[in-house]
C-alpha cells in the first residue's frame, strides 16, 4: 500500500486500454482490491431521480473493505441527482468520462453542520452551514478521480437566496474534507458550486491536480481551491474560472483562528491558469489567523484578472503570513500585479483583538511579465506593523490605455527590488541586479507519485 511521502512508485496518466479488455486505468495515491458501481445499489442516471440513498448506501456498504484492501465506487455515464454523502477511508470515488454528479437543489436533502471551530461563525450568516456535496471528516487515503467526469454544484439556487439575504446557514461547498490525510482530487471537471469548490481543511498531505473548475465570473464567493489550516498540499495543473479567488490560502478568522492555532503550511502551487475580473489568482486571507508559511508558487498564469498574489489582513487577525515563494507570473489584462492589504475588515463579530497585529514578512516575487496592467501595485500595510522584507525582482509591466498615473502605490511596507519596470515606489529600493530568494529544497509531498489503478 502507497503512503503519501513513498517514493518509486511508477507515474502513469489517464488513458483507457483496449476496448477489448474494457479496463480503465488511471493514477492514484493507492489502489483498490474491492470495486462496484453505483448502479449496484440502485442509482439511476436520468437526472431526475435522487441518487442520495444510493450513494449513501454504497459507501456504507463498500466501508467494510477499509481493512481488506480498500474499495471504490464508479459513476457510470449518466446524470446523478443527489443530496450530500459522506465519504469512508481507504476509498475511492470515480467518475467515468460522460458521468455528471447534479447537486440537489431541494434544502431538505442537505444535513446541517456546525460552524468551523477555526471560524466562530458561518461566512454567509452567524449560524452553522449546510454540509459539502462531497463530505469526509477524520479519514485516511481518499481519492476523488475520474475520467474528467462531472460535478455540478447547480449554484444559481444558492446564489439567488444569498444575494437576496434569505439565508440562515453559510452554503454548501462541492467538495470538503476535514481531519483527514492523503488526499486526492483529480482529473474533474467542477461547475457551479454553491460557494466554494474544494475546502481541505485541517488535513495534510494532500493532492489536488488537473482539475477544470468553472462559474461565472459574477457568481458569489465562487472560490476555487482553498487549503485551510493545512500541512503539506500539492496544487498543480489545474484550469480556474472563478467569481471569486482561484485559489485563497486560509487558516481561521479572527479570535477563533488564533485559538485554533493551526496554520497552512508546506504548500506547493505550480502550473495554475487562472480567470476572475474580481478577484486574485492566489489570495492569502483573509481568514489567515492560524498563520500561513512556507508557501511555493510557481508558473501561474492570470488572464483578465483583478490582481496576481494578493495578501489581505488587517488588525485583528494576529498570526502571520510569512516565507512566501513566488516565481514565473505571465500576466495578461490586469487591474493590479502586486497588491497586499492591511485594512482588509471583514470580521466575524465585535469581540476581535485591536492588538492582534499580523506579521507579514519575507514576501518573495521573481520573474513577471505582466501585459495591459491599469497599476503596477497597490501596498498598504499597517500603520506601527508594517509589512517587511518584500523582495521583487525581475518584472517588466506594460501598463494600458488606461493606466493610473500613480502606477506604485505604497505605505507602511519595506524591501528591496532588482530589475523592475515601470521603476518601483521609494519605500522598495532598487539595490542592484540580484534575484529574490526561492527554495530548492524538495517537500515531502513533491516525492509522492502515483500507482496505476483499474477499473
Amino acid at each position: 500500500m502507497l503512503i503519501l511521502g513513498s517514493q518509486n512508485v511508477k507515474v502513469a496518466e489517464c488513458r483507457v486500454a483496449n476496448e477489448v479488455s474494457n479496463v480503465i486505468e488511471y493514477p492514484a495515491i493507492n489502489c483498490r482490491k474491492h470495486g462496484a458501481l453505483l448502479t449496484d445499489f440502485g442509482g439511476v442516471g436520468d437526472g431526475v431521480t435522487s441518487n442520495t440513498r444510493a450513494f449513501r448506501y454504497a459507501i456504507s456498504n463498500l466501508s467494510q473493505y477499509a481493512t481488506d484492501g480498500g474499495a471504490q465506487l464508479v459513476v457510470p455515464p449518466g446524470r446523478w441527482l443527489t443530496g450530500p454523502f459522506n465519504l469512508t477511508s481507504h476509498f475511492t470515488l470515480f467518475l467515468e468520462y460522460g458521468a455528471v454528479l447534479l447537486a440537489s437543489q431541494d434544502e431538505s436533502e442537505w444535513p446541517q453542520l456546525p460552524v468551523l471551530p477555526s471560524y466562530g461563525r458561518g461566512r454567509d450568516a452567524p449560524g452553522g452551514r449546510f454540509s459539502s456535496l462531497i463530505f469526509g471528516t477524520n479519514l485516511v487515503d481518499v481519492v476523488i478521480t475520474g475520467q474528467n467526469g462531472t460535478i455540478d454544484g447547480q449554484g444559481s439556487y444558492w446564489w439567488n437566496k444569498f444575494r437576496m439575504s434569505q439565508l440562515n446557514l453559510t452554503r454548501p461547498y462541492t467538495i470538503e474534507i476535514m481531519y483527514s490525510s492523503q488526499i486526492q482530487i483529480s482529473n474533474l471537471t467542477l461547475v457551479n458550486s454553491p460557494s466554494w469548490f474544494v475546502h481541505p481543511i485541517y488535513s495534510s498531505n494532500i493532492i489536488i491536480k488537473g482539475l477544470t473548475i468553472m462559474a461565472p465570473v459574477d457568481s458569489p464567493n465562487t472560490d476555487g481551491i482553498d487549503p485551510d489550516s493545512c500541512t503539506n498540499v500539492r496544487i498543480e495543473d489545474c484550469y480556474i474560472v472563478s467569481g471569486d479567488d482561484c485559489i485563497a490560502v486560509k487558516s481561521g478568522w479572527d479570535e477563533y483562528g488564533i485559538k485554533f492555532g493551526m496554520p497552512t503550511q508546506h504548500l506547493i502551487i505550480r502550473r495554475i491558469t487562472c480567470i476572475s475580473p474580481d478577484s486574485a489568482m492566489i489570495a492569502f486571507g483573509s481568514e489567515m489567523s492560524g498563520g500561513i508559511q512556507d508557501v511555493r508558487a510557481e508558473d501561474l498564469t492570470a488572464i483578465n484578472t483583478e490582481s496576481a498574489v494578493r495578501i489581505k489582513t488587517a488588525v485583528g487577525r494576529g498570526a502571520y503570513v510569512k516565507n512566501i515563494f513566488v516565481k514565473g507570473m505571465n500576466l495578461n489584462t490586469m487591474k493590479y500585479v502586486f497588491w497586499m492589504s492591511g485594512s482588509y475588515g471583514s470580521h466575524p463579530d465585535p469581540h476581535f483583538d485591536p492588538n492582534a497585529l499580523p506579521l507579514i514578512t519575507g514576501i518573495n516575487y521573481m520573474d513577471v511579465i505582466a501585459r495591459n496592467v491599469t497599476k503596477s501595485a497597490r501596498l498598504e500595510g499597517i500603520s506601527n506593523d508594517p509589512f517587511t522584507e518584500i523582495c521583487i525582482a525581475n518584472v517588466t509591466i506594460q501598463v494600458s490605455a488606461e493606466k493610473k498615473k500613480l502606477q506604485w502605490n505604497c505605505t507602511d511596507v519595506a524591501g528591496v527590488t532588482s530589475r523592475v519596470n515601470p521603476y518601483p515606489c521609494p519605500l522598495l529600493p532598487d539595490r542592484g541586479n540580484f534575484d529574490c530568494p526561492f527554495p530548492n529544497n524538495v517537500l515531502p509531498i513533491e516525492n509522492v507519485q502515483f500507482r496505476t489503478c483499474n477499473v
